[in-house]
């Protein structure tokens, strides 16, 4: 299975967090190799290697990290963006500038194997419910300042993305509703306020939740942390009521559990694990 959904961030939004974080890591000057090699003189050559198995990811990032150090930087790519590696495979060939290639290694790796790893669990997330309708949803518990390259880390594994921040989309959750009064007085107050084409999400409980955001036309209706059979129950109040409304169902997300969330017939499955609880797939460099 290979994504074909992922869409890397431009360039001009990338660029001032991989400066910044090279700024970070170089500090007044990388000590070591500016006193072995001779700036942009030296050539070397390197491989990227896959030191486990896993899905790989943030590729075209990482050799943008080396050609902000030095532009005449050839970072060659041997496989694609979500190919599943095996341990020991070459994944990518550089060539160019020692002293690029030595100072910008380690922020290029960190950036590649986090978003690998991200991607290799979102995987297997999505390949538990690929035989099912139900897609596959990130969510924006993400790390501050790295939200928009996780999310496209979860493309990259299958997901798709949620919401990218508070601006995309109305989600009006448990505290929401407390704050307004209910689910009704709050989907009545944001409706007049917001601008069109913003869809309203409601997160809901239990039946009655479900009801009245049906009442009150919510777009998108999240079953949280509901049990399959109450999650059975409200898919199907929901498909009798308005079969144009989707459903969300989140909470409680494992990769034991999301095949039997999927079954209730929701549209879509949320959950943060892919990002929360994912490990850092391991890559290495080699000089040539």
């Amino acid at each position: 299975m290979e994504t074909t959904t992922a869409v890397l961030p431009p360039f001009i939004i990338l660029d001032n967090h991989l400066e910044e974080w090279l700024r970070e890591d170089i500090g007044r000057g990388d000590r070591t190799t500016q006193c072995l090699v001779n700036q942009d003189v030296v050539e070397g050559k390197a491989r990227w290697i896959a030191k486990a198995d896993g899905v790989v990811a943030g590729l075209p990032i990482a050799g943008r990290v080396f050609q902000l150090l030095n532009e005449k930087v050839d970072f060659t790519t041997l496989v694609k963006e979500g190919e599943f590696c095996e341990q020991g495979k070459v994944i990518a060939e550089i060539k160019g500038s020692l002293d690029a290639l030595l100072t910008g290694e380690r922020v290029a790796l960190n950036l590649a194997m986090s978003l690998s790893g991200i991607a290799t669990l979102t995987r297997k997330y999505v390949e538990k419910i690929e035989d099912l309708p139900s897609l596959f949803v990130d969510t924006r518990k993400t790390t501050p300042g790295l939200r928009v390259l996780e999310k496209y880390a979860t493309q990259v594994g299958g997901a798709i993305n949620h919401r990218m921040g508070l601006d995309d989309a109305v989600m009006v959750k448990d505290n929401h509703i407390a704050a307004a009064g209910g689910i009704g007085k709050a989907i009545t107050k944001i409706r007049s306020r917001i601008p069109y084409p913003l869809t309203i999400e409601v997160e809901t409980q239990n039946l009655e939740q479900v009801k009245e955001a049906l009442e009150y036309q919510a777009d998108i209706i999240m079953l949280d942390n509901m049990k399959p059979d109450m999650m059975h129950q409200a898919v199907e109040v929901i498909r009798q009521h308005n079969n144009k409304v989707k459903i969300e169902a989140s909470g409680n997300v494992t990769l034991k559990t999301i095949r039997v969330i999927a079954e209730t017939g929701v549209d879509y499955i949320s959950s943060s694990a892919p990002i929360t609880q994912s490990k850092w797939l391991d890559l290495s460099m080699r000089i040539n």
